[in-house]
């Protein structure tokens, strides 16, 4: 049976739409270190970052050897380059060393040392520029590798020597030897940083190219030494102790370095050699250097200076000549290995970023083809899940007219992979939830409707059995069984509560209805009418406040349920306190009873069934109180909880909106209190002023009366008759016509005092006028003897005061009817854990 929540549905239907519940699975709690748990972006994040990390990594160490050999290369080229500088600064040394040579000769014969000093300090200065050229070209070397930079600290340092050894050329009052060793210092040490590149081992060609211009810068280095002395000995006359070993000492190491050369060369080098030592001017050396070689016992012959010089001059310039050209292609080679070095590390750099950016481009489009597909799966089945499935179940609870088919969205993902497969049987499932539902709801609306036309035929053949009971009324005057057709009266309006129960389930309205605005008094009186125990129920004054009248028997069924829990779970002897105040807008009404209470748990649980009111089910038939408050308080906009005493029991809490509240002036007044209701005032606890009033009784003089409640009767209270019944109709129901008489059992009551005699039945039936549907009200008990006498019409009626002291006596009787009959009724409440009751007295 499909009775869905009306306005919590709604809301927690709104507070779906605005936000997803990403935990589907609440009670797991997601970790880190478990890769089940991983996000499927961290999984594919993952999946694509190894990888490529990995090749990376090996990339950059590959990337690093390259970056590493062409920095070498390049560092090799630079010192290769700064030969030309370092051949320089050799050559301009050599010059100096060789003329300082022959000026000490020159000076040991008693030579002029101011023209000795003149000669020296041009050769001095080329070779001071030369090595300021040399120190600009180094400076890019700085963080060269350690042994170069050790190297070039030597030559300098041999350089400053040679420096501080000129000063003293011109006095000649150092040896030759002490003055030449330095510039012979200084020259070795720059050829050793001239042969200080070293390309490494796997640059065979390299070291070549560097061999043969440092084998040629050496034999250029003798042939200057061997120029040296023989200029000394031709500008000092003669050939001194040592020379003639000396010169053969250096023509064998240059024999020596010029094999070297001509194995290291290349063949145009070579060829360029054989051309150079075929040059006239070279020649002339040659041969003038062959005249000084010794020849047997023959002394060798002194060479003429200037000759000797020139001619010297001559073959150094050409050697000099040969020695750039060896060096720049030397220069050449490095400069070309290492651009091909520097192209290569570039390519192989360019191809690594190239290859790892076309991989990140294909896993990115491919991860985010999978995470999107995934994205858009995980979104369109929690939309499903938490929103869409559920919207559909609650508009399929709620219909009420025919049910038609739900549309069921296509899958987001079109893919033809195994996403694409997922989301067409995602959605397959959907689909069939769907059907399954619709199934579900066209069976309960058939259920449903089975049931209302159950209910309605019950209804019927209750409001049946009410006529005849009201006529059995009217015909009986034995008091006894009268009191049983009274109770026989009051199971039938409980019967008819639960076919308006049973409507409710169903999700119906109540056939009950009223159009005019009725005032909360009324509405409270009428739902304590509707209750077994009315006698138990106290009413606090409600104030002048109007319930609107669409509204008005849903309230008091909805009254009636928490009326009759609070008398079944509470002992007979005490009373159930009704209190209404205004607050604001709205209107607070509370029950309060003494009775068991409930666990906290138990609140908790009921709190949330009346909060979000659950669909029909077979928990909620058992617990049919429960249920129908919470329906009916959701169908109204009524707020109900449960709250435990300050003295044990419960306190039911009811809210009623300003939308069920009518202005005044606009209500209904409320009519002469029928006989019914003279034994429920009183167990209420009614005021004696409103009693008055409603029984239109003249007793001003008379004092207030303890009224009885909760099984407590006034003191010394005379036996009276048994309490009669009441119903919520009788309370509502419009007054047919106005009257002045005092009408105790009546709507509209006799005019005048009653009518002894044997019983005569009225010519016309005594209805109240009709109601909102055209049709004719009972009067209850009108037609009994003993209350009312025969209608007249067309008759006036004369009103005539009761004696006070027969009100009295009547109103004694009457109280201990009341006590009687609760002496007699009283018997054991089962007790449940449940909350509400059924028929069987089970708490629902």
């Amino acid at each position: 049976m499909a009775a869905g929540p009306d306005q919590a549905s709604g809301s927690v239907s709104n507070h779906r739409r605005r936000r997803f519940d990403v935990r589907v699975v609440p009670h797991r709690r997601r970790s880190p270190f478990r890769l089940r748990d991983w996000r499927m972006s961290t999984k594919l994040a993952t999946v694509l970052v190894v990888p490529s990390v990995a090749f990376l990594v090996l990339a950059s160490v590959q990337t690093s050897a390259l970056v590493g050999r062409t920095t070498e290369l390049n560092d090799f080229a630079r010192q290769v380059g700064i030969g030309r500088q370092i051949t320089a600064v050799v050559h301009h040394l050599q010059q100096e060393r060789d003329r300082s040579a022959g000026e000490l000769g020159e000076l040991r014969r008693g030579g002029d040392r101011q023209a000795a000093a003149s000669d020296l300090r041009p050769l001095q200065s080329a070779t001071d520029r030369a090595v300021d050229d040399l120190r600009r070209a180094a400076k890019p070397l700085a963080n060269a590798d350690a042994s170069w930079r050790v190297a070039y600290s030597d030559a300098l340092e041999a350089y400053d020597k040679v420096v501080d050894i000129r000063a003293a050329v011109p006095p000649a009052v150092l040896s030759n030897d002490t003055i030449l060793s330095n510039y012979h210092r200084a020259i070795d040490a720059l050829l050793d940083l001239l042969d200080e590149p070293t390309p490494g081992q796997e640059r065979p060609a390299l070291s070549d190219a560097v061999l043969r211009y440092v084998q040629l810068a050496r034999v250029k280095e003798l042939s200057s030494r061997i120029r040296a002395q023989l200029y000394a000995a031709s500008r000092a006359g003669r050939y001194g102790t040592d020379d003639r070993v000396l010169l053969s000492d250096l023509r064998a190491q240059q024999l020596t370095a010029l094999g070297a050369f001509r194995v290291a060369a290349t063949i145009d080098q070579i060829r360029r050699y054989d051309a150079a030592s075929v040059n006239p001017m070279f020649q002339v050396a040659t041969q003038l250097e062959e005249r000084s070689l010794p020849t047997g016992d023959a002394t060798p012959e002194v060479l003429p200076s200037e000759q000797w010089w020139s001619a010297s001059q001559q073959r150094q310039e050409l050697l000099r000549q040969l020695e750039a050209g060896v060096l720049d292609d030397a220069v050449r080679q490095a400069d070309d290995v290492s651009s091909s070095q520097l192209r290569d590390t570039l390519l192989v750099v360019g191809g690594i970023v190239t290859v790892l950016l076309a991989a990140l481009l294909i896993s990115l489009l491919v991860g985010r083809s999978v995470a999107r597909s995934m994205r858009l799966l995980r979104s369109q089945a929690l939309r499903i899940a938490q929103i869409e499935l559920p919207d559909a179940l609650d508009r399929l609870r709620t219909v009420n007219s025919g049910v038609t088919d739900i549309d069921v969205a296509p899958p987001v993902v079109r893919s033809l992979d195994e996403i694409g497969e997922l989301a067409e049987a995602f959605v397959a499932v959907h689909r069939s939830a769907v059907s399954v539902a619709v199934e579900q709801a066209r069976m309960r609306r058939n259920v449903n409707s089975m049931f209302v036309n159950l209910a309605r035929r019950s209804q019927v053949l209750v409001e049946r059995q009410l006529e005849l009971l009201d006529d059995l009324e009217r015909e009986e005057s034995d008091p006894d069984q009268l009191e049983n057709l009274f109770k026989l009266d009051h199971l039938a309006a409980r019967m008819r509560r639960n076919d308006e129960s049973l409507l409710v389930l169903a999700g119906s309205e109540s056939t009950r209805r009223r159009n005019r605005p009725v005032g909360l008094g009324s509405v409270l009186l009428a739902a304590a009418a509707e209750i077994e125990q009315y006698q138990r129920v106290r009413l606090e004054p409600a104030g002048d406040v109007n319930v609107v009248g669409h509204a008005v028997g849903e309230l008091v069924h909805m009254l009636a349920e928490l009326l009759e829990n609070a008398t079944a779970f509470s002992r007979p002897d005490t009373a159930v306190v009704v209190t209404a105040r205004v607050e604001a807008s709205a209107v607070q009404i509370d029950i309060a009873d003494n009775g068991l209470g409930m666990t906290q748990a138990a609140l908790a649980e009921a709190n949330a069934v009346l909060a979000s009111p659950p669909a029909a089910n077979v928990a909620a038939v058992e617990r049919m109180g429960l249920f129908v408050v919470s329906h009916l308080a959701a169908r109204l906009g009524v707020l109900v909880r449960l709250d435990g005493g300050q003295s044990g029991g419960l306190v039911a809490r009811l809210v009623l909106p300003a939308s069920l509240l009518a202005p005044a002036g606009t209500v209904e007044l409320d009519p002469p209190m029928p006989a019914r209701m003279l034994a429920a005032g009183a167990a209420r606890g009614i005021g004696a002023q409103r009693m008055a009033r409603a029984s239109r009784v003249a007793a001003p003089a008379a004092a207030p009366m303890e009224l009885p409640f909760a099984g407590r009767p006034p003191a010394a209270a005379p036996q009276q008759a048994r309490p009669v019944p009441v119903r919520a109709e009788d309370v509502l129901a419009a007054p047919a016509a106005a009257s002045d008489g005092s009408g105790w059992w009546s709507r509209e009551g006799p005019a005048g005092p009653a009518v002894t005699g044997p019983a005569v039945p009225p010519a016309t039936p005594v209805t109240a006028g009709t109601n909102e549907r055209g049709l004719p009200v009972r009067v209850p008990m009108a037609q009994l003897s003993a209350v009312t006498r025969p209608a007249q019409p067309g008759s006036t009626p004369t009103r005539v005061d009761l004696d006070p002291a027969a009100v009295g006596g009547m109103l004694s009787r009457l109280y201990s009817g009341v006590r009687r009959a609760e002496a007699e009724d009283t018997t054991e409440i089962p007790v449940s854990s449940s909350w509400g009751h059924d028929e069987g007295g089970r708490r629902q």
